[in-house]
């Protein structure tokens, strides 16, 4: 490297290479991306609507479940607190 170089990135203000490194690594940061991306193994559209399904039908049941124990939960408090 020539001093000429160094002298000149040295007397360059921050904020003037602020710019080109962010977009660099921005840039890097896609690159990562989409090479992970192309290790994720993909589930099919059975997989996808099965664990749907569950999700709805569990989601379902503890919203039942939940609201029942309040109900019991408030009566039995309120004949507590008479």
């Amino acid at each position: 490297m020539d001093k000429d170089e160094g002298a000149t990135e040295q007397t360059r203000p921050a904020w003037l290479t602020w710019v080109p490194r962010k977009l660099a690594e921005l840039k890097a940061f896609f690159v990562e991306v989409r090479s992970e991306l192309k290790k994720v193994t993909w589930p099919g559209r059975q997989e996808v609507q099965t664990t749907t399904v569950v999700v709805i039908v569990t989601t379902v049941f503890f919203g039942f479940y939940l609201y029942a124990l309040d109900i019991l939960l408030s009566r039995l408090f309120t004949r507590v607190l008479r």
